[in-house]
């Protein structure tokens, strides 16, 4: 058999599938007997022959099972239609709400946990598992708080351990953060999700108030990793001894180690995905916690001298240097276009023309499925089968949002005149370009390249200069699909369905970067040169495989996030609904913006390391305080500040 096409609606747990039958295909599958095909066919007939069709579980017949197999089930597929049947019958067989609790469900949610752990259940289905299990708890609430209150008198409340969560102030991004909370709480933790954009302050004031034994901070954006490092020196100053963990996209095991870990005392945990959250919370809170935090302290430690010898050997070039070796591209006439108009227009597609134009590939990477779109639906290893039922979980919330309208997409986008100075774009207030409206101030790549000859870039390189004679333009944008999903996010959690919450803001996600690809298209037409590129498929769209790029500020090739503040005021972008936070995360979420460059040499790169000199040019060409602009690019500095002074004049 070359390739198994599965059939998503039969999808099982591995471990429920009958032992007979698990016995004959994997004899058949490993080519364990002579006679395994005969064998197989002989037992497909039998079963062709029973009564109904062996459907991999979706069938009623577990409704037979006693009442804690039942509860299991329930917990192991996601079955949420019995649930508080089966919980009015365990109030009459179980002494009370919390010992159902205790009992049947904790039972249950630990073989998923298990099953988990083992590999053989993955996020999608770990996530309708927690969905079942807050609809039961749902139900018994109502008694729970006599039943607490009788406990605590006869002195056997047990307390299971408290981990607070949050996404640090100044961020909104939380789907992440959201997985990892239903996955601990599967594991048997119970977690306070305080929400996104929170305090230091307000996260260790919950902390003192729940006795919490971890503490999880995430983000998104750049600047949440300095307020990661605050927090942890507030823990430190605050004198908390308890374990401290991070996660998101933009923590990596380095920053942790030589940035926030040096900061807080007792042990910094990074966390690359939910996967591995129990396994880390789980050391971190049994007997044998030292050696697992001891192991810890000591990798982190040769992370720092690794980096800090990393710095010493960076080959960086001058900024001098760099600038001389800028990317010389051609600017001649007849490669420019002038755009359809000037100024700045809105628009408000349709959710259905946006579908269109979905990649679901990082809609999968939410869910810890990772590979291609195409590859994953086609795979038929235990991971990859989770996909087809997720995706046709994702296509029905998806047609469900389209036909009531839960979601509303806005943007803004202009085009500008514009020209370059050095490495900075000016922004003329119009098209006889004498006065200077706005200036983006744009960092160049300073790390030495293996050839010799290369270009060292920076994003002014593909506009033209002051001094030429080519009218050129700079397009920027400001867009989202996210208007109208708090509400059904708010409503969905308060159904205890964590699961289509989260694949909502997943969803909402993926069609604000489709609004994106569908506004650029449209902008490379009004611009005079997107006819050249006919009609291209769904797949040369998402990879680019076009003339002109839109980076985003706070992205590789301009990763400062204080450039969005100019772009707003440009296009008066909070008339879409979108805000900024004070570290310039967008609200909602779903939201993205940037810039459009229109030279035919333009291209995605990242800045990289750069040195003191050209940070302390950066902030004269800004005219803000060297220390601002440190903060403002500290992931790319390729030194310590506190351990560099630059001598004035340099």
């Amino acid at each position: 058999m070359d390739m198994g096409i599965v059939n998503a609606g039969q999808i099982v747990v591995y471990e429920d599938i009958d032992a007979e039958l698990l016995e004959h295909v994997e004899d058949v599958l490993l080519a364990r007997r002579t006679d395994a095909t005969e064998r197989l066919l002989n037992l497909a007939e039998r079963f062709r022959s029973q009564e109904g069709t062996q459907r991999g579980g979706l069938d009623d017949t577990w409704r037979e099972e006693p009442l804690s197999q039942r509860i299991e089930f329930a917990l192991l597929h996601g079955r949420t239609d019995f649930i508080d049947q089966d919980m009015e019958e365990a109030l009459g067989v179980y002494d009370g709400p919390l010992k159902i609790i205790e009992g049947p469900l904790m039972d249950g949610m630990n073989v998923v946990g298990d099953l988990f752990g083992a590999g053989k259940m993955f996020l999608p289905q770990v996530v309708k598992s927690a969905r079942v299990m807050k609809q039961a708890v749902a139900y018994l609430e109502p008694l729970m708080e006599q039943a607490r209150r009788e406990a605590a008198e006869r002195g056997d409340a047990g307390r299971r351990k408290q981990i607070v969560m949050a996404t640090v102030k100044g961020d909104v991004h939380d789907i992440g953060k959201n997985i990892v909370a239903v996955v601990l709480r599967c594991n048997g933790f119970d977690v306070t999700d305080l929400g996104v954009m929170v305090s230091a302050d307000r996260i260790l004031d919950a902390a003192r108030e729940v006795d919490a034994d971890i503490i999880g901070l995430s983000g998104l954006i750049t600047p949440s990793l300095d307020e990661m490092v605050h927090a942890a020196g507030e823990m430190d100053r605050q004198q908390f001894d308890i374990p401290l963990l991070i996660g998101g996209a933009t923590t990596s095991r380095r920053h942790t180690a030589v940035k926030i870990s040096p900061a807080y005392s007792h042990s910094t945990v990074h966390v690359s995905d939910a996967s591995r959250a129990p396994g880390v919370v789980s050391q971190l809170l049994s007997e044998d916690a030292a050696d697992f935090i001891e192991a810890n302290q000591e990798e982190q430690q040769r992370a720092r001298i690794a980096f800090e010898g990393g710095q010493q050997e960076r080959d960086l070039l001058s900024y001098a240097e760099a600038c001389e070796r800028r990317h010389r591209a051609v600017f001649d006439e007849g490669r420019f276009h002038t755009p359809d108009f000037v100024g700045v227009r809105a628009t408000s597609p349709g959710l259905e023309e946006l579908a269109e134009l979905i990649d679901w590939g990082p809609f999968f990477h939410v869910w810890e499925l990772r590979g291609s779109y195409s590859a994953l639906l086609e795979s038929d290893d235990a991971k990859g089968a989770q996909a087809p039922e997720l995706f046709a979980d994702a296509k029905q919330l998806l047609e469900q949002i389209i036909a009531e309208g839960w979601l509303h997409a806005e943007g803004r986008y202009g085009f500008f005149p514009a020209n370059s100075t050095g490495d900075d774009v000016i922004i003329w207030s119009d098209e006889s370009r004498q006065r200077e409206w706005d200036r983006y101030c744009f960092l160049r790549q300073q790390r030495r390249k293996r050839q010799p000859d290369a270009a060292m870039l920076c994003l002014a390189d593909y506009v033209a200069g002051e001094q030429s004679a080519i009218e050129d333009y700079v397009g920027a944008f400001a867009l989202t699909a996210g208007l109208g999903c708090q509400q059904h996010v708010d409503r969905l959690e308060a159904d205890h369905d964590d699961y289509r919450a989260i694949l909502l803001k997943a969803l909402a996600d993926r069609f604000a970067e489709a609004f994106a690809e569908h506004l650029h298209r449209q902008v490379r037409r009004q611009w005079g040169f997107g006819a050249e590129e006919g009609d291209l498929s769904l797949e040369k769209l998402l990879q680019g495989e076009y003339r002109s790029i839109r980076p985003a500020p706070g992205y590789p090739a301009c990763p400062n996030h204080q450039d969005k503040r100019q772009l707003f005021a440009s296009l008066d972008a909070e008339q879409t609904g979108i805000s900024l936070t004070e570290t310039c995360a967008m609200m909602p979420a779903a939201s993205v913006c940037g810039l459009y460059f229109q030279h035919p040499e333009a291209r995605y790169f990242a800045v990289g390391p750069i040195g003191a000199d050209q940070v302390e040019d950066f902030a004269q060409r800004r005219g803000s305080d060297l220390s601002d602009a440190e903060q403002a690019l500290s992931p790319n500095l390729s030194y310590d500040p506190k351990k560099v002074a630059i001598p004035e004049g340099v």
